[in-house]
């Protein structure tokens, strides 16, 4: 059969015909990270050959995953997993060829046939057990056992699919803040301590694969991944239809903590002597095995992930009536995105060639009650991104391109519907009365501040190119390794060249106090970077500096100084690093382990660095070269936005379900948080969850219901 070819004019129109010296002969599925293809080897062995999507393929962090998967996948190669046959994770496009495994997934076969006999269920519990076993003892712990990696062949069944695997004594096994896997077959440790997930966490996995193979369905089962995971931590399984004699050991591998779970080896134990109940199970074969069933997406809202499958956030919501009720402020938890690198951006107005004006703080009355405002609830839920200025609160997202509240009652002033596949990001006031909208996926928009008339806008740019409002102008970057800037009240070019020492130069953030944007790049081998910043208005390098490490600015110093995080391997933050222009002095502080792309925000000498586990932790910047961590905070968040400090001793960050979360700064502690946001009755998800807007005693917050709301930032335990 020929192979497959996509069509369309998407940068992977047409897929590879070759791996290595392996031609591709036809897909055998898909997923979110790379295509599955039946291939033939020169003596006539059947392979299965993954292929990465290009855009990972570009991707150092990807790249070091996948090496990891090949390495795991080699480690366990025998009885139970599809062994390796080659691979080459350093090609242009990666990718690992395994011996072609005939039969279903257990997932197709519980979907198409129904649960398993006691006999069959018996025999899939054995050799389930043999193969965790052999994995563990090859240094591997496999994280993401489910129906869907388990075929079930005629010499019992295999377990396939290392993609998120960890092999003990590998280099990336600090994953910090970094929550992968399907929510239904995680361990409670997977939600609540990433860095102590071990063996046992694919035993409890096991417990609830066999739910599933025995019943239909798993032993916290909903339609919500959010309530799924907070009954993962605090709920009993629901064991009904287990057969009576293996219900006690799914119990046992179902236990809260791992220390009391059984291991492979005593589960095996459990199962002697063999009976006429263990009986080789042979799948009925649907169809010729040279065509095997496409691959299966993951539902959207099912959290599923893999090798091939995008991350994806869960949230915790308090669980149906006939489960036992705990706080939900004390659930766990769930699945992190992987977001962009880069810098977040401060988006404000201001004027002039100096320090740009704040907006002004919004006067707190002597008792304010809030309000809540949705834009719009057609397509995704998406959560709207919001700035304060000019005496209005200017939003978009969720369905909206454009709009202007009373940030006193939250009344919609105008609003503009965005228009297909239109992805808006963080507003900011510019001069002349008009409102700019950068977009991640298309021009930056302006609009009149008092009607929403449209304003001047970008033309079409290159994907690289990069679009920073910075007061009186937008910065720019060209696409094609040079700046330019733009003014912010015609739109008109105000200037346009490279930079010295820069080759592909990448925009940071904006600072309203000096008026001054940051540029930076890393060397190619991530030893160096050099750091600039430049006044948009007339393109002056004010500073430049050639720093050690791969380096991005992360903060501005009230004094001036420059804070960046240093990176270890991509997108893993090993310390911080204050560089001040006055004195052109250095300063590092090393973090006590290691953080997933934390996001970061600075006051005075104290960093605090937020996770996408909603981990938070204060850092002394001043303390030495090894830092001195004040105090750490659980928020049980997951998936949050940027933090943000206000006034006093307080720190305020948004969650993918709509809460907003306020911390004490002094001591480390919650203050109070809202409630989720439900969207049509039931609770949604933000693949990205824009930043709250403080002003004053008051906090603004957006939610993927496509609300804007409001609160008094004084009494947060009341909200």
């Amino acid at each position: 059969m020929p192979p497959m070819r996509r069509t369309g004019a998407d940068r992977e129109a047409e897929e590879p015909e070759y791996a290595g010296e392996y031609r591709l002969q036809a897909c055998l599925g898909s997923g979110g990270m790379g295509v599955v293809h039946l291939a033939t080897s020169a003596s006539g062995l059947r392979l299965a050959v993954k292929v990465v999507h290009g855009q990972y393929a570009e991707d150092p962090e990807f790249r070091a995953r996948f090496r990891q998967e090949v390495a795991a996948a080699r480690r366990v190669s025998g009885a139970f997993t599809a062994p390796v046959v080659d691979a080459d994770p350093d090609a242009v496009r990666p990718w690992m060829a395994t011996l072609y495994v005939p039969g279903p997934t257990l997932a197709d076969q519980v979907k198409r046939n129904g649960p398993l006999s006691p006999a069959e269920l018996r025999r899939l519990t054995a050799g389930l057990a043999e193969a965790l076993r052999d994995i563990h003892r090859a240094g591997v712990v496999h994280r993401d056992l489910k129906p869907s990696n388990v075929l079930l062949t005629d010499t019992g069944p295999k377990v396939i699919d290392f993609g998120i695997s960890r092999p003990v004594d590998s280099d990336l096994h600090t994953e910090t803040g970094k929550l992968i896997g399907s929510p239904p077959f995680m361990a409670p440790e997977q939600f609540q301590r990433p860095r102590e997930v071990g063996p046992a966490a694919d035993v409890f996995a096991l417990g609830s694969v066999l739910v599933h193979a025995a019943t239909g369905h798993g032993p916290f089962d909903s339609d919500s991944p959010y309530i799924v995971a907070y009954q993962v931590v605090h709920d009993e399984p629901d064991l009904t239809g287990i057969p009576e004699a293996l219900a006690p050991l799914v119990a046992r591998c179902l236990a809260k903590e791992p220390a009391e779970r059984p291991t492979p080896a005593e589960i095996m134990s459990a199962l002697l002597p063999p009976s006429y109940e263990a009986a080789a199970f042979i799948p009925a074969q649907r169809r010729p095995p040279t065509l095997p069933d496409p691959l299966p997406d993951p539902p959207r809202s099912s959290g599923v992930s893999g090798a091939w499958d995008a991350d994806t956030p869960v949230r915790v919501q308090a669980p149906r009536t006939r489960r036992r009720r705990r706080p939900p402020v004390v659930a766990a938890a769930a699945l992190a995105v992987l977001a962009a690198g880069g810098a977040f951006v401060a988006l404000r107005g201001g004027g002039g060639d100096e320090p740009a004006p704040r907006p002004n703080p919004v006067e707190a009355a002597a008792a304010f009650d809030g309000w809540q405002t949705v834009l719009r609830k057609d397509g995704e839920p998406s959560a709207p991104s919001c700035a304060l200025g000019a005496g209005a609160l200017y939003c978009a997202g969720g369905g909206t391109a454009a709009a202007r509240l009373d940030p006193e009652t939250g009344r919609v002033l105008w609003s503009l519907p965005a228009a297909a596949g239109q992805a808006p990001s963080t507003p900011s006031v510019l001069r002349g009365g008009l409102v700019a909208f950068p977009s991640r996926n298309g021009p930056l928009r302006t609009y009149a501040a008092s009607g929403g008339a449209p304003g001047w806008h970008t033309t079409p740019a290159p994907a690289a190119e990069q679009a920073v409002p910075a007061g009186t102008a937008v910065a720019l970057s060209t696409g094609t390794g040079g700046l330019r800037a733009v003014d912010g009240s015609t739109g008109k070019q105000l200037w346009r060249h490279g930079l010295p020492g820069f080759t592909a130069p990448h925009l940071g953030s904006y600072d309203d106090r000096t008026g001054l944007v940051t540029v930076h790049e890393a060397s190619g081998d991530g030893s160096r970077t050099r750091v600039a910043v430049v006044r948009p208005t007339s393109g002056e390098v004010v500073w430049q500096r050639l720093l050690e490490g791969d380096l991005s600015p992360v903060a501005h110093a009230e004094d001036g100084a420059l804070f960046l995080a240093s990176h270890h391997r991509g997108m893993e933050v090993d310390g911080l690093v204050r560089y001040d222009p006055a004195d052109h002095s250095v300063r590092r502080s090393a973090l006590p382990h290691r953080l997933y792309d934390p996001m970061i925000a600075v006051r005075g000498d104290t960093a605090y660095l937020l996770d996408f586990s909603g981990h938070l932790a204060a850092l002394d910047t001043a303390a030495g070269p090894s830092g001195r961590v004040l105090w750490e905070l659980e928020t049980a968040a997951g998936s949050v936005s940027p933090p943000v400090l206000g006034p006093g001793e307080r720190l305020y960050l948004s969650v993918a379900d709509g809460r907003l979360i306020a911390v004490d700064t002094g001591r480390g502690a919650m203050l109070g948080q809202t409630g989720p946001r439900l969207r049509d009755g039931r609770l949604g998800y933000a693949t990205s969850v824009p930043a709250p807007v403080v002003a004053g005693d008051r906090v603004f917050a957006t939610a993927p219901d496509g609300s804007v709301f409001a609160v008094d930032g004084r009494d947060p335990a009341a909200w």
